[in-house]
C-alpha cells in the first residue's frame, strides 16, 4: 500500500470518525434540547392543570359554603321533620352548578341527595369522623351513583343553628371532560385514570405497569412507553383523596416521533458526509449541526419565555423540515393563546359597556316621556286655548323642573359611582357616626312612621376609616330600610366590638328579600325597587371593599332584612 493510498485511507478514516463524532454530538445536543423543551412543556401543562384544579376546588368550596350559609340550609337544619326536604338537594345543586349534592343530618343520616334521591335515610358515617372540613377545602372522593362509581371533587360545609348541625356535601364529577379543557401543545396528550375498582386500568392500554407502579409508590413517575417513532414519555402524577388514598392518576404523554425522525435524518446526513469527501464532509457536518441546534435552541428559549408568562413569544422559522414544522406549531400555539386572551378581554369590555348603555337608556327613558307630554300640552294650549296658557304654563314648568331634577339625580348617581375616590383613613367611632346619621333622618323617619332604635356597644373601639364615605354607607342603608317599610315599622342600628374590629348592622321589619335577590343585591344596576338605578348598594359594597371589609345581607321574605358590615 503506497503512501497516497495510506494517506487517503487515514484521511477517510478520520473523515468517517469525524463525521461519526459530529453526528453523535449533534444527536446528543438535539436530544438534550428536545428533553428541555419537553420538560418545560410538561411543566407548563402541569402548572395549568394545577391552576385549573385549584380553581375548580375554590369554586366548589365556595358553592357549597353558599348553600350552607343560605336560608334554605337554616330552614332544613332547624326543621323537626326532614321528610319534606327530600327533593331540596336537586334544586340547590342545579342553582349552584353542582353535579353532586347531599344534605346530611348531624348523625350522618342523608336528608336529601341530588345524585341519588333513593338514598334518603342512608348513613354517611365518614362525615361525623371529626375532620376539619373548613380547612380541608375541596378534595377527591370516590362517589357511588345509581349507574356505577365515579370520581368526584367534593367539599363539605356545615350549618350550625342552635344545637342543630347540617352537613352540606357537594361537588362535581372529575372525568375526561376536565382534562379536555386544558390547552395542550402539539405532540402532547393528557389522560386521567380514575381508581374506581377492578378492571379500570384496562381502559388505558399499555399504561397498566406505569399506573400500577404509581399507585404502589404514591409518587410522580416518568416512563417511556413504546419503541421507535411510536414511543411516548409519560409523566404520572398521583391524585390523593382526603384520607391520603390514591383515587386517580394524571398521565401526561409527550410523543418522541419528531425526535426519532430527526435522529434518523442526522444519521443519514452523517453517512453522506463521510462518503462525499473531506471538504464536503466537513462543510456538511458544520451545516447540519448549525442547522439543527440553532432552531432547537431558539425553540427552547421561546419555551422558557412562555413558561415565564410571555404567551406572545415566537420562534423564527428558517426551514420547512421537522424543526420548521415544530417551530410553526409553536408559533401557532402562542398566537392562538394571545388571540383568545384578547378576545376574552374585548368581550368583557363590550358586555360592560352594553349593560351601562342599557341601564342609562332605561333610567333616562322614564323622565323623558312626561317631559315630552308636558311640552306638547303647552304647545297645544298656546295654539288652541291661549286664555288658559298661563295656568298650563305654570303646571308644565313645575312638571319640567321636577323631571329635570329627577334626570339630574339619576345622572349624579351614575357619576358618583364612576368616580369613587380613594378613602382618606382616620380614626372613626361608629357609635358617634351612627347617632349623627340617625339624627339627620329624624324628620324623614317621623313622616314614614318608622321607629328608630340604636343598640350601640359602649365598648366599641375606633377603627381606621373614611368618615365621609362611611356616613354615605349608613345613609344608603338607612334609606333602603325606610323604602322597605312603606307602611311603617322599626329601624334598628346596632354596633358590636369584634376581637379584631367592629360590626355594624342595619335592620328593618319590611317585606324582606328572597335568596335570589340577596345574591344579586350588590350587583351594579340591579334593583328591587320600582324606581331606582341599582347603584346604592353597589356603591356601599365598593366603599366597604376599599376599606378591606366585608358586607353581607340576611333576610327572609316577610321577615325584614339585616345588612351586616365588618371592619378591622
Amino acid at each position: 500500500m503506497n503512501f497516497r493510498t495510506r494517506l487517503l485511507l487515514i484521511f477517510t478514516i478520520a473523515v468517517v470518525a469525524s463525521a461519526g463524532v459530529v453526528d453523535w454530538q449533534v444527536s446528543v445536543s438535539t436530544r438534550e434540547a428536545f428533553e428541555r423543551v419537553e420538560s418545560q412543556r410538561v411543566d407548563v401543562l402541569v402548572a395549568q392543570f394545577r391552576q385549573e384544579f385549584a380553581r375548580r376546588r375554590a369554586e366548589i368550596a365556595l358553592a357549597v359554603k353558599r348553600i350552607a350559609d343560605s336560608d334554605a340550609a337554616t330552614t332544613i337544619a332547624i326543621a323537626p321533620d326532614y321528610s319534606e326536604f327530600v327533593g331540596e338537594a336537586a334544586q340547590l345543586a342545579s342553582t349552584h352548578g353542582l353535579d353532586l349534592l347531599e344534605l346530611v343530618a348531624a348523625d350522618g343520616t342523608i336528608i336529601s341527595s341530588a345524585e341519588w334521591p333513593a338514598r334518603f335515610g342512608y348513613k354517611e358515617d365518614w362525615l361525623t369522623a371529626g375532620a376539619d372540613w373548613k380547612s380541608l377545602g375541596a378534595f377527591l372522593k370516590r362517589e357511588e351513583l345509581p349507574d356505577g362509581v365515579t370520581l368526584s371533587l367534593v367539599a363539605v360545609a356545615t350549618r350550625n343553628v342552635a344545637d342543630r348541625t347540617l352537613y352540606v356535601v357537594g361537588g362535581q364529577q372529575l372525568d375526561n371532560g376536565f382534562v379536555n379543557s386544558l390547552i395542550m401543545p402539539a405532540g402532547m396528550r393528557v389522560l386521567l385514570y380514575r381508581n374506581l375498582g377492578a378492571g379500570q386500568i384496562s381502559e388505558l392500554p399499555n399504561l397498566e405497569s406505569l399506573i400500577g407502579e404509581t399507585l404502589r409508590q404514591k409518587r410522580e413517575i416518568t416512563s417511556t412507553i413504546g419503541q421507535g417513532a411510536e414511543a411516548e414519555i409519560f409523566h404520572s402524577i398521583p391524585l390523593p383523596g382526603y384520607e391520603n388514598n390514591l383515587l386517580g392518576v394524571l398521565l401526561i404523554g409527550s410523543s418522541r416521533r419528531e425526535l426519532v425522525e430527526l435522529e434518523a435524518l442526522l444519521r443519514r446526513i452523517g453517512i453522506l458526509v463521510a462518503a462525499g469527501g473531506i471538504l464536503l464532509g466537513i462543510a456538511l457536518s458544520w451545516w447540519a449541526s448549525a442547522r439543527v441546534t440553532r432552531p432547537v435552541r431558539r425553540l427552547a428559549e421561546s419555551a422558557d419565555k412562555v413558561a415565564a408568562g410571555n404567551w406572545g413569544a415566537t420562534v423564527e422559522i428558517v426551514s420547512r423540515d421537522e424543526i420548521g414544522r415544530l417551530a410553526g406549531a409553536f408559533n401557532r400555539m402562542t398566537h392562538e393563546l394571545v388571540e383568545q386572551r384578547e378576545r376574552l378581554v374585548q368581550a368583557e369590555r363590550v358586555a360592560a359597556w352594553r349593560e351601562l348603555a342599557r341601564r342609562l337608556a332605561h333610567e333616562l327613558k322614564n323622565p323623558l316621556f312626561p317631559l315630552q307630554i308636558t311640552v306638547e300640552n303647552m304647545q297645544r294650549a298656546r295654539e288652541r286655548y291661549p286664555d288658559q296658557f298661563d295656568e298650563v304654563f305654570r303646571e308644565g314648568t313645575g312638571t319640567l323642573l321636577a323631571e329635570l331634577a329627577n334626570l339630574k339625580q339619576i345622572i349624579g348617581r351614575f357619576s358618583d359611582f364612576a368616580k369613587m375616590p380613594a378613602p382618606e383613613m382616620q380614626a372613626v367611632n361608629f357609635n358617634t357616626l351612627a347617632g349623627e346619621t340617625l339624627k339627620l333622618f329624624e324628620p324623614q323617619l317621623a313622616k314614614a312612621r318608622v321607629t328608630a332604635r340604636a343598640e350601640l356597644d359602649p365598648r366599641l373601639p375606633s377603627v381606621q376609616a373614611d368618615p365621609e364615605q362611611m356616613t354615605r354607607v349608613l345613609r344608603n342603608l338607612i334609606l333602603n330600610a325606610i323604602d322597605a317599610m312603606p307602611e311603617g315599622g322599626t329601624l334598628t342600628v346596632r354596633t358590636a366590638a369584634l376581637p379584631a374590629g367592629v360590626r355594624v348592622e342595619v335592620s328593618d321589619t319590611g317585606q324582606g328579600l328572597t335568596p335570589e335577590e340577596c345574591q344579586r343585591l350588590f350587583t351594579p344596576y340591579y334593583t328591587t325597587k320600582t324606581h331606582g338605578t341599582g347603584l346604592g348598594l353597589a356603591i356601599v359594597q365598593s366603599v366597604i371593599s376599599d376599606h378591606k371589609g366585608r358586607i353581607s345581607v340576611e333576610s327572609q321574605p316577610g321577615k325584614g332584612a339585616t345588612f351586616r358590615i365588618e371592619l378591622s
